[in-house]
């Protein structure tokens, strides 16, 4: 069993040992720069100080963190405030823990916020390659919306991006 929370700075060395735990054999994030703790403990700040959310995922048998998700805006909403009702979230999961609900209460979690924010969808950007995170989504209500190919780049190979979303309402 894992319980959901918000996060709090003590985190921020377990999230950003998620958060790097893939970033040199995987696609899955693309960017080739090992996040640090201090940037994750700044990262965490401004979530709070913006009002957006950051949980984790805290085994009730360790008392360990093995998941953390947040969101945000889809697009600048302040230049664009026609986009203030759709948000883009990210979820990661301790590999240890794949398969165990763990990412469906963390994605259940940000979307019970999104829904009290009066958020209207919730998106996610997927690389092509990540396929166990397309399917998740699908099975949590997700669709596949657009393929845009080659707008990433990664261990010098252009990568696909999938966006899948959910009507929250």
């Amino acid at each position: 069993m894992v319980s959901i929370r918000d996060a709090i700075e003590d985190d921020a060395e377990a999230i950003t040992s998620i958060y790097n735990a893939m970033l040199e054999t995987t696609t899955r994030e693309w960017t080739d720069t090992p996040h640090t703790v201090d940037e994750v403990r700044a990262w965490l700040g401004s979530r709070q100080a913006g009002g957006w959310p950051a949980f984790v995922a805290v085994d009730d048998g360790n008392n360990e963190v093995v998941g953390w998700a947040t969101y945000g805006d889809f697009r600048d909403s302040v230049r664009w405030p026609g986009y203030r009702f759709t948000v883009e979230h990210s979820i990661h999961v301790r590999e240890d823990h794949w398969g165990r609900g763990v990412g469906r209460r963390l994605l259940g979690a940000l979307e019970d916020h999104a829904r009290r924010a009066g958020k209207h969808v919730m998106v996610a950007g997927i690389d092509s390659e990540n396929v166990e995170s397309i399917r998740f989504h699908e099975r949590l209500g997700f669709v596949e919306v657009a393929r845009m190919p080659e707008v990433g780049l990664k261990f010098d190979r252009r990568l696909d991006l999938v966006l899948m979303q959910r009507i929250l309402h």
